[in-house]
């Protein structure tokens, strides 16, 4: 580690929390309704879509949800099996099969963006413009419109309606995510991010041969993959791609971007609920994670291989397989870091080439259950069910009923926080410890021993927590992965999603009493420890025994001389 790149990584996080504050302002006017010089358009637009905007309960929010995500599903699908017939295919690409146009489809639409396919040699320009970019902001509008919903619980006492999802959805699409996207789309044109619709360019190489290098329309869905924390790259080695990564100062932008929006929601929430230190004390939270699993990244990478150094590699250079020369360990490690703890799944360097601690990290925190920082909208809630579980612990130690916000939190809210928190491991370990007893499974690992089985518990882990990046040993595109493993990503995002909606109706329908002698605080440091501890206890441990069959292992055996 030196002294530089623990500078840059200061000085992107550092960016990225100042930028969180107005953007943090803007969703919360959003969310209360307070659009200014554009309420005039905004009716206009609602009346055009024939949304009324009527108040919904959880349970008609909910359906409205499900509905619109239904619809979405069926729709990309569609794209995807008809792209042989469809426009925008100069490269001639046939249909999607089946079993991968089933997981794809999923996967953009619950915001996983898990890829079986390399993009630049399987989809059409329609599919990735018309299919695939269409859903990475419609899939992050829904998490926003969801945070929204809940924050709306807790800003007021005897609530029976959340709001619209509808027209919460309209509004962060127009108002937050296409300006967000169609800006920061030219800021990595004008880096040298190819945008057109040609197939592609030959070039000659040094050898005398003709080379075909693709092209397509990438600056506009690459602003979008990473503010919307969605992760689906363009080509298939994702932003270490040299179009998709082209310089230092576009991996930068590609950071701040992925965690400006769960950082800014915490600051919304602050304001929503009337008391901004409530929001500051999530984001401290957020942000202290995301800055230790950086300096865990850094630290092992760094630290490199002994079998390397015994091999008589410079102790200075670390492990640098699988990074990128041009930005070195210090940004990999922050771009995995908040990549992996903000649901985003891009990756601007390999993580099968890390060393075991180093891809544990990652691997950990989406564990955690994808809340530091989590994505957009889905790190919110999520955090605030372990703000829920965090006040229920304080209150067992002190005897006194739990209040968070000036709602009491009764059994009803804690059997749906602990519904909503099992459902991860269930289908992260219930999925994997099949996969890793049949012969189907089994086939798909590139390594044996604990490094195959961080593989699978990887793949199952970024799906359950609608990440989507993955350690690419796995060979993902077979028939039960791409079914099971799009079985999880559903499971991931709308089953934890209906116990959240649940308490938010209950907690809602609450009358907000005042803070009393006897309240605990949540907006200090105090309450920031205990829920990072809940957080680490509840979030991960139940994930200890997996982790130290595969990356644990494999790291005492490979301080004993063994790879796998």
């Amino acid at each position: 580690m030196t002294l530089n790149g623990w500078a840059q990584i200061a000085l992107v996080l550092g960016i990225a929390v100042l930028a969180a504050v107005p953007v943090g302002r803007w969703l919360a006017a959003i969310a209360q309704g307070r659009l200014g010089f554009l309420a005039r358009f905004d009716r206009g637009v609602l009346r055009a879509a024939g949304i009324d905007g009527a108040g919904q309960g959880w349970q008609r929010y909910l359906l409205a949800m499900l509905a619109f995500n239904a619809a979405g599903l069926v729709l990309l699908y569609l794209i995807l099996r008809l792209q042989g017939v469809l426009p925008l295919n100069p490269q001639g690409f046939d249909g999607v099969p089946p079993f991968l146009a089933f997981n794809t489809a999923v996967s953009f639409v619950t915001n996983t963006n898990w890829q079986a396919y390399s993009g630049e040699v399987a989809m059409s320009h329609f599919s990735q413009m018309a299919g695939l970019a269409v859903q990475n902001f419609l899939s992050a509008a829904t998490g926003i419109a969801l945070a929204f919903a809940v924050m709306r619980a807790f800003a007021q006492g005897s609530l029976r309606e959340l709001g619209n999802f509808w027209a919460d959805a309209t509004r962060v699409t127009l108002y937050v995510l296409l300006p967000g996207a169609v800006l920061a789309g030219f800021a990595f044109i004008a880096m040298g991010v190819p945008q057109t619709l040609d197939a592609g360019v030959t070039a000659a190489t040094l050898g005398g041969g003709e080379q075909t290098i693709p092209l397509g329309p990438v600056g506009l869905q690459l602003a979008i993959k990473h503010l919307g924390t969605n992760g689906g790259g363009f080509f298939g080695v994702n932003s270490l791609h040299p179009f998709e990564g082209p310089s230092a100062l576009a991996t930068a932008l590609q950071i701040i971007l992925q965690i400006l929006i769960p950082f800014g929601l915490c600051l919304t929430f602050g304001r929503v609920v009337g008391d901004r230190r409530q929001g500051q004390a999530l984001l401290a939270v957020m942000v202290g994670f995301v800055l230790v699993a950086t300096l865990g990244i850094y630290a092992a990478e760094a630290g490199g291989n002994p079998l390397h150094l015994a091999a008589g590699v410079a102790p200075e250079l670390g492990n640098m397989e699988g990074k990128d020369v041009r930005f070195g360990q210090a940004l990999a490690a922050l771009f995995t870091a908040t990549t992996t703890g903000a649901s985003c799944g891009a990756v601007n360097a390999m993580l099968d080439s890390f060393t075991p601690l180093g891809g544990m990290i990652p691997l950990f925190l989406i564990q955690l259950g994808e809340v530091v920082p989590g994505g957009v909208g889905s790190g919110l809630y999520g955090m605030l069910v372990f703000a829920l579980l965090s006040v229920f612990v304080a209150g067992l130690m002190v005897g006194r009923t739990p209040e968070y916000l000036g709602k009491k939190v009764q059994a009803r809210e804690i059997k749906l926080a602990m519904l909503a928190v099992l459902v991860l491991p269930a289908v992260i370990l219930g999925f994997a410890a099949v996969a890793l007893n049949i012969g189907t499974g089994i086939s798909s690992l590139a390594a044996a021993g604990p490094h195959g089985l961080t593989e699978m518990l990887y793949a199952y882990t970024s799906a359950a927590g609608n990440n989507g990046s993955a350690f690419g040993g796995l060979t993902a595109d077979t028939p039960w992965l791409n079914v099971t493993l799009g079985i999880a990503m559903m499971l991931g995002r709308f089953a934890y999603v209906i116990p959240v909606l649940a308490i938010a109706g209950s907690i809602a329908a609450k009358p907000r009493t005042p803070e009393g002698p006897g309240t605990l605080p949540t907006h200090g440091p105090l309450f920031a420890g205990l829920l990072a501890g809940v957080i680490l206890i509840l979030g991960g441990l139940q994930y200890l025994p997996a982790l130290a069959l595969g990356p644990i292992a494999e790291h005492f055996s490979m301080l004993a001389g063994t790879t796998f």
